[in-house]
């Protein structure tokens, strides 16, 4: 019975404690563990926390808040024993602290599951899902329920630079959430977002991704419909109307309201753009039959307009009209990593972006070749998520940089595949590196004023970014 007891969900073990109980979180310095960390921290837990790579931004942020930050993951890291260990998706057995965790018979729990049972149950969650622009579209909706003085909490996988920070309690019942797809962890591997329970749920679009946990799209689909039996009858789903993955998942049941949006003169979808700018830095919104209002941004891509809209419908469930919405987002700051400039180096725009999905490359490039007049489209790809390294989208890549005017493809170590084919098919001029200082000097020797320069990985990405950067800068020490 000592043993049973030692090993029950860290909620039951702790209820009636004090908040100043200790949690070790492992895998802390991922954007939503981080998150998780920050929170607990808030609620006045103790945090401690585990990472094979302890840096910056996420390192910064947790120490700022008092959270020890241990590297690698060492048995010792569990000593004095916490009172819960939170696990993060990434461990796995045969890990030390895993290992440990599991013969000390100490009480653990999820990322997820920490957080339905510590924060969300008193809650109005909005969750936000779909294959791309999670992050952006969370974003987006915590900023304009705080632009309406509804100050939410949220936890994002990103920072938004409206709060500098990635997860916060908030003021009110309202709570703002990236749903994601993936698992929960080495001893739940049902989707993360099943826990959040949504009153308000978000599904931007769905598409196949996460190859490394989904044998198809229909295994994806089937999470997405847990998900949906999980939200009130009195709740809403917003969806993007005509995605026939969404609507065969809705199809499988569904007992709440919907709301659907598109751009363009859909006569059916309830909530609809219509762009004034052919980039969407400028688009009409309008809901029903209702006057439509405008949104004005330094924003482009038809994906950042869909990912308004389904902001907007959102928050309109909570109590927030159009006309708030809009101004909310003419001023919204974007989130790091999700075409974020990064410096502008003789007459040339350097854009990180965090593309991980054919998808993603296509939207991003659409949207700066609108915006980009005559200047010219440059696109350095790393095709690192676990998806692409392992060749599921190699038939949809090349065709996802048709609307740049030339890609550099890195090749990361370990691929499964060559990206020979990739460049075989490219529709634009394609070269391939290898190295990541090759790369940056043949980027730096074709560039050009007017160009507009986006580097595309959900990695590090070899520091290509800075790298790319002090050489331009080292060849134009006037600019």
């Amino acid at each position: 019975m000592g043993l049973a007891c030692c090993v029950l969900p860290c909620a039951l073990q702790n209820k009636g404690h004090s908040l100043k109980e200790h949690i070790h979180i492992l895998g802390i310095c991922g954007t939503f563990m981080g998150g998780i960390a920050l929170l607990a921290r808030e609620l006045g837990y103790t945090v401690t926390g585990s990472d094979a790579n302890v840096y910056p931004p996420m390192s910064t942020q947790l120490r700022a808040a008092g959270i020890e930050l241990m590297e690698g993951y060492a048995a010792q890291h569990l000593q004095p024993r916490p009172d819960c260990v939170v696990v993060g998706n990434a461990m796995t057995r045969g890990n030390p602290a895993i290992e440990y965790m599991l013969n000390s018979g100490l009480a653990y729990t999820s990322g997820p599951q920490w957080l339905a049972e510590h924060l969300l149950q008193d809650k109005w969650v909005l969750a936000v899902s779909g294959t791309h622009g999670k992050t952006t579209t969370s974003s987006m909706l915590a900023w304009i329920l705080e632009y309406a003085g509804m100050s939410p909490g949220f936890l994002i996988g990103g920072v938004p630079g409206n709060f500098g920070l990635s997860a916060r309690l908030g003021d009110t019942d309202f709570f703002v959430v990236e749903a994601d797809e993936y698992d929960t962890a080495f001893f739940d591997k049902r989707s993360k977002f099943v826990h959040y329970r949504p009153r308000t749920l978000a599904i931007n679009n769905l598409e196949f991704d996460h190859a490394d946990i989904f044998a198809d799209l229909a295994a994806i689909q089937r999470q997405f419909h847990h998900l949906v039996r999980c939200v009130p009858a009195e709740g809403l789903i917003v969806h993007q109307q005509g995605v026939a993955a969404i609507d065969d998942t809705l199809a499988m049941g569904c007992w709440t309201p919907t709301t659907s949006f598109s751009i363009g003169e859909d006569p059916v979808a309830d909530w609809r753009a219509q762009l004034l700018d052919a980039d969407g830095s400028c688009f009409n919104v309008q809901r029903g039959a209702a006057e439509p209002v405008r949104v004005n941004w330094p924003y482009c891509g038809l994906h950042n307009v869909e990912n308004a809209l389904t902001a907007m419908a959102a928050a309109h469930h909570v109590g927030v009209t159009p006309q708030i919405a809009a101004a909310a987002l003419g001023e919204f700051s974007g989130v790091k990593r999700r075409l974020e400039l990064l410096g502008n180096v003789a007459g040339m725009e350097i854009y990180d972006d965090f593309a991980h999905h054919p998808t993603a490359i296509a939207t991003t490039l659409q949207g700066l070749r609108a915006r980009s007049g005559s200047g010219r489209v440059i696109a350095l790809i790393e095709p690192r998520s676990n998806t692409m390294r392992m060749g599921q989208h190699r038939q949809q890549l090349a065709q996802a940089t048709s609307d740049a005017d030339q890609v550099f493809w890195f090749q990361p170590a370990g691929m499964d595949w060559s990206l020979d084919s990739v460049l075989a098919d490219s529709p634009v001029p394609a070269a391939l590196a290898t190295d990541i200082d090759e790369l940056v000097a043949a980027v730096v020797a074709t560039g050009q004023p007017g160009d507009q320069v986006v580097i595309m990985s959900n990695g590090s990405f070899g520091g290509v970014h800075q790298k790319l950067l002090t050489s331009l800068e080292a060849e134009n020490p006037c600019d």
